[in-house]
């Protein structure tokens, strides 16, 4: 028996954070739960989040993600606070979250959030490992994504 799929299953992706690439090298990927309330899934669901200038820092021995923006519903309960910038805990297991507090403390590292997805019925961030960019590092990655696609161009006009 095939398995049905609901109308919105065809993108799991919530945000992306495409500046991260242009201000940051990116090394390796993590995955991590996110701890919400109730309006938090909700909003999420209707696609209010916004996660452009937030990374993850570690405190105590444990990772929070800071800056992620997430716009409470107009319908949500009045006797809830909302508050769409705070702090929200990310679920990671003991092993990882000593790699990152070493990746972060000894090297010098950030830890940018990437991507927020479904998987399943849980919200997952996607965040890398990275260093921020100087602009000279900046122009040439430019320059070889221009050239790049120069390149791309030159072949396809070649083969005709």
């Amino acid at each position: 028996m095939a398995k049905k799929k609901s109308k919105n299953s065809n993108s799991n992706t919530i945000a992306l954070n495409k500046k991260a690439r242009h201000e940051y090298t990116l090394g390796e990927k993590f995955e991590a739960g996110m701890s919400l309330q109730g309006w938090e899934v909700k909003s999420i669901r209707s696609g209010k989040v916004n996660i452009s200038d937030c990374y993850v820092f570690i405190k105590n021995g444990e990772a929070y993600l800071l800056g992620a923006e997430i716009q409470p519903l107009n319908a949500a309960s009045s006797h809830v606070v909302c508050d769409p910038v705070r702090d929200r805990k990310l679920l990671l297991n003991r092993k990882q979250l000593d790699k990152l507090s070493g990746l972060v403390e000894r090297d010098g590292l950030s830890l940018i959030a990437t991507a927020m997805y479904w998987k399943r019925n849980w919200v997952k961030l996607e965040f890398c490992v990275g260093r921020g960019k100087k602009l000279h590092d900046k122009r040439a990655d430019l320059k070889e994504k221009d050239w790049q696609r120069n390149k791309e161009r030159i072949m396809k006009h070649d083969h005709r």
